[in-house]
């Protein structure tokens, strides 16, 4: 049977799906020649989405799967600054083995007195740990052979004092020989961030050092291994617990959500990557539908024989279709090998970084999103020139042109594409636990792709529109910028969204270090000091005073407090938003006064009188207030030392936390809080020449007066916070670069796309006269144009975008950085006119003949 009657038959038949297929294998046999860019677009984005989720999935299920060594037990219950009474703890060992550890910062001095360092202390029972073990370089440390003046201290410590094992160091009114150094502390990640190097003691040493007075600030967790450790079993003990003492003021966490803080880190981080490989994937769509219209473009005699023998716009449309999809899944099987090679890989290279030992490492999950995204970006963006066919009758497919692009699909396919669009847009806000950031990266996404599409128009117009220049090369450069099957849209679109992404993660990054660098030590104190007896509080301000004369002194009470409830709604059942959820996670620092604080202006409401004596007022953070949605007169319980204080709002208050200075969420008036023991929080800051060494003799003789007092130099904190922000930013621009990859893939595809319509211009003009200098400098000038439009486009969106994030979410100041702007122009212009350049060289040397053959 020939093919016109095979075709004809398949006609009668309805053309089914058969046929289709067996066409679609019969064309692929040709090979992959052409779709390598295609491959690589989908690859890359698909390996981005799943390799990142399904590190992220693995070191979760690590943590999840240490949980009770993480916790420390199967439960633990958590207090600030009080201990259970003697009859909760008889009650909490009826449920099996009980350990406590009472965390708190001191500081710890060398002999001499000539060193000191902030350290976080814990103090533990003999039975210490419960689960895992407790190691030193030697091997296991056991407590329960520990006396009253040894301490196990972290490698740094000794390296900060320039003491060794065996020396002895001050630590609150006791000495303390080391007995050796702590590699191995397994329930570390539970207690979230600290801030100096741990020491380790028994509660007996601890008693030794005087530390623990009324009002101090500590962390008490009780850790339980409980004889019913079946999950039911844990989840009965905190159901227990909770409703027993709802009151007590204490946190009931369990081994199923050990470090609740460094999973939602985790998370965050994660989903930050997965929308920039969703990026990359989106940027990629664009090399797809390039490497599919010049695809479909040299199938014009193939579509135009079919067309006349009788194939349906359908039947063509299904067989191409069909053959873009099974390319995809080529594709997308690579981006999954690769994507599930990733935390192998990872958890290889960064043994003994990361924070536990992944756990499964092949993310079902994982895979399938990354799959359901890539399969997606190909239909949607393959879809249209693909339609083109549909369209287009059999006498424009003989002609030498190419497809004419501008046909638009029929109402089906525009509703598919929409479809499939929709699809993407709905995985990766549904999968973002802030599907707010998520729903504000894909808006701005789509509106820097219409924005970039606009642009490339209106070059295109503008160089249709202005006057001929008189230099040769150049007119032929501005030309080509709006002839037919011009690169202007593809270059434009695919780097502009590359480059744009990588201005605006480094506009933020420089507008982090500027606000630290610049702003917070103009007005940031020198030093903290923490936990001041408040009967020793004015003692400590004039000794301050003669230690540091000249220097701003400010003090403020400071307990802790955790909220339970507002508006008469359970804190664990409010509906908060992620912005303002911070705050009602955990223990926060409160405090009281008769005045507005410094560092605050009033934003609604009233200041009680300095003699008020009333119900208990509270003054909240303005911005707080909004994300939990709280205002004037409402009414919030927080319990402080196992006791509920409920507050009415009184006023809201905007509040500078980037001056690092002393800062409240919540302030209440004095009578609040009338009776409740608590310690001092207080900052110096001195004349800003004063340099560490005028800080170090402060800190020495201050802490060598109050053994109980911590200080923290603000100095040494911003320096870890640069570092960390510098890692972080660094971190990101490596992923990020991932979308500049692809966009330079895809101009890479475009460019060898227009080399047919670029061969045949370059033949007629080396037949006219032409060299190849003039043809290389004319093709560099289009380039350089191109690249320079693509760079200030990527610059003035990237910083919108930057500006939108640092203002309006971050609430920080912008600062534009003009080095990092040239850069982004600087790197356009190589890219283009690098890969432009490099696409036409061999394109030049091509023999003219076979070209002028066809004309």
């Amino acid at each position: 049977m020939n093919m016109r009657a095979k075709i004809a038959e398949d006609r009668r038949s309805g053309e089914g799906p058969g046929l289709a297929l067996r066409f679609a294998l019969r064309e692929l046999r040709g090979g992959l020649r052409g779709f390598y860019v295609f491959l690589a677009c989908i690859a890359i984005g698909v390996a981005a989405i799943a390799g990142v989720r399904s590190l992220a999935g693995a070191i979760s299920g690590g943590i999840a799967a240490e949980g009770r060594t993480i916790l420390g037990g199967d439960a633990a219950i958590v207090l600030i600054q009080q201990r259970p009474d003697p009859q909760t703890i008889e009650y909490l060992k009826t449920f099996g083995e009980t350990a406590e550890a009472v965390t708190l910062r001191a500081m710890a001095r060398r002999q001499d007195g000539d060193a000191q360092a902030l350290v976080e202390v814990k103090a533990v029972d003999p039975v210490y740990p419960l689960y895992g073990e407790l190691a030193g370089p030697e091997g296991a440390i056991d407590m329960r052979q520990a006396g009253e003046t040894e301490i196990w201290a972290d490698p740094v410590l000794l390296d900060r004092l320039q003491v060794e094992a065996g020396d002895s160091i001050l630590i609150g009114e006791a000495n303390y020989r080391i007995a050796g150094t702590i590699d191995n502390e397994p329930d570390l990640l539970s207690e979230g961030m600290i801030f100096g190097p741990r020491v380790l003691m028994t509660q007996a040493a601890l008693a030794r050092a005087g530390l623990l007075q009324p009002g101090s600030l500590f962390r008490s967790a009780w850790m339980l291994r409980l004889d019913d450790a079946s999950d039911a079993g844990v989840r009965k003990f905190a159901e227990t617990a909770r409703a027993r003492f709802a009151e007590a003021g204490w946190r009931v966490r369990t081994r199923d959500r050990a470090a609740p803080a460094l999973s939602r880190n985790i998370e965050r981080f994660s989903q930050f990557l997965t929308l920039v490989g969703l990026a990359a994937l989106v940027v990629g769509g664009v090399g797809v539908a390039n490497a599919v219209r010049a695809f479909i473009d040299g199938k014009r005699p193939v579509i135009a024989t079919l067309k006349s023998l009788g194939a349906s716009s359908g039947f063509i449309f299904r067989v191409y279709l069909i053959q873009i999809l099974l390319l995809a899944l080529v594709g997308i099987a690579i981006g999954l090998v690769a994507g599930a090679l990733l935390p192998l890989a990872a958890a290889s290279a960064l043994r003994g970084l990361l924070p536990v030992e992944p756990g499964l490492l092949l993310q079902p999950n994982a895979l399938a999103t990354g799959a359901a995204f890539g399969l997606l970006t190909a239909y949607a963006f393959a879809a249209w020139p693909l339609a083109a066919t549909r369209s287009t009758p059999a006498s424009t497919l003989f002609r030498a042109s190419s497809l004419a692009s501008s046909v638009w699909p029929d109402a089906k396919i525009l509703v598919s594409i929409a479809l499939a669009l929709a699809l993407m847009c709905v995985l990766a806000v549904a999968g973002a636990g802030n599907r707010y950031i998520a729903a504000i990266f894909i808006g701005a996404f789509a509106a820097s792709f219409v924005a970039l599409r606009v642009t490339a128009f209106a070059v295109q117009r503008l160089a249709a529109m202005a006057p001929k220049p008189r230099r040769t090369g150049l007119r032929l450069a501005v030309a080509n910028l709006h002839r037919p099957g011009s690169l202007t849209p593809a270059t434009i679109l695919s780097l502009g969204l590359g480059v744009s992404l990588i201005v605006a993660l480094s506009m933020i990054d420089s507008s982090l270090r500027r606000q630290i660098a610049d702003n917070v030590p103009k007005q940031a104190p020198d030093i903290f000091f923490l936990d001041i007896p408040k009967s020793q509080f004015e003692d400590f301000r004039v000794a301050l005073e003669t230690v540091a004369p000249g220097g701003t002194i400010v003090g403020v009470p400071m307990l802790r407090g955790r909220i339970a409830e507002l508006k008469s709604i359970k804190a664990e059942d409010y509906p908060a938003e992620e912005g303002g959820a911070w705050v009602l996670r955990g223990d926060r620092g409160i405090t009281y006064s008769a005045d507005l604080p410094a560092n605050s202006t009033l934003a609604t409401g009233t200041w009680w009188p300095a003699d008020y004596s009333g119900e208990p007022l509270v003054s909240f953070a303005a911005e707080e207030a909004g994300e939990l949605r709280l205002s004037i007169g409402d009414r919030i319980t927080v319990n402080v030392l196992g006791r509920p204080v409920t507050a009415r709002i009184a006023n809201l208050r905007h509040v500078e936390w980037e001056s690092l200075g002393i800062n409240f969420v919540m302030v209440f008036s004095p009578n609040a809080l009338a009776g409740a023991p608590h310690s001092f929080l207080a900052t110096w800051t001195g004349d800003k020449a004063t340099g560490a060494a005028e800080d170090g003799r402060i800190l020495r003789e201050i802490t060598a007066k109050f053994p109980s007092v911590a200080a923290v130099r603000v100095r040494d904190a911003l320096v870890v916070v640069n570092d960390l922000i510098g890692k972080l930013g660094t971190a990101i621009r490596t992923a990020s670069a991932v979308a500049l990859i692809a966009s330079a893939l895809v101009l890479a595809g475009a460019i060898a796309a227009g080399n047919r319509a670029r061969n045949h211009d370059a033949v007629v003009m080396k037949t006219l006269g032409a060299t190849r200098p003039f043809l290389l400098g004319a093709f560099a000038a289009e380039f350089s144009l191109l690249g320079l439009v693509t760079g200030l486009f990527a610059l003035a969106a990237g910083g919108i975008a930057a500006w939108f994030v640092v203002r309006q979410i971050m609430g920080l100041q912008f600062h534009f950085d003009p080095a990092l702007g040239a850069a982004a122009i600087l790197v356009a212009l190589a890219v283009t006119l690098g890969l432009g350049l490099t696409g036409t060289w061999r394109m030049l040397g091509a023999k003219s003949a076979p070209v002028l053959r066809e004309l």
